[in-house]
């Protein structure tokens, strides 16, 4: 699993990703791996994915190969998604069952998302938040939740708020560990 974070705070806007990978009971620490960023960039905007070991490379290889996405808002990224979708079955062979009860097909994928132009998160069934301050996913969650509440009041920057996150979320969880990747930017005006 892993351990993200996004952060608004004032003008700045931070995203971060632990560099552990884990196979069971195999862990491959970053030292091991020669691609350990589990943040993906593409065009101003950056991904941070959570969940099987693919979907880094499947989304790398998205993001080359088909056309031109939209990340610039909550709608934006619900039609990119969507778009998405249908590449994901039809050319990775996603298998997107989940539950038999689910309501709609589940893409397989938690993904936090930042850019200039806000902090957002995307869930298997396609649903996006925007965040106001902060937000985590993937194992470390709770434990990166609780530090950046704790002490998004107190810390200046994004950045800092994102360091804190990502030091619990790797102290504390079994599946995520440093060292982090973090990415700073601007919000737009």
């Amino acid at each position: 699993m892993t351990t993200l974070v996004v952060v608004r705070k004032g003008d700045e806007i931070a995203i971060a990703a632990d560099s552990l990978t884990t196979f069971g009971d195999t862990r491959l620490a970053a030292h091991h791996d020669l691609t350990f960023d589990k943040i993906v960039r593409y065009k101003g905007t950056y991904l941070g994915l959570c969940g099987s070991a693919a979907h880094q490379l499947v989304f790398e290889s998205l993001l080359q190969r088909h056309g031109d996405f939209d990340f610039s808002n909550r709608i934006a990224i619900f039609e990119t998604f969507r778009k998405l979708h249908p590449i994901l079955k039809e050319q990775h062979f996603l298998n997107p069952k989940e539950e038999e009860d689910d309501p709609y097909e589940s893409t397989q994928v938690t993904a936090l998302i930042a850019n200039e132009r806000g902090i957002f998160g995307v869930y298997s069934m396609r649903e996006v938040f925007e965040y106001t301050q902060f937000w985590a996913a993937g194992s470390g969650r709770e434990f990166a939740l609780g530090a950046m509440h704790a002490l998004y009041p107190r810390l200046k920057t994004a950045e800092a708020v994102a360091r804190a996150g990502m030091a619990a979320g790797t102290e504390f969880d079994k599946n995520s560990a440093m060292p982090m990747t973090l990415y700073k930017l601007n919000l737009a005006r």
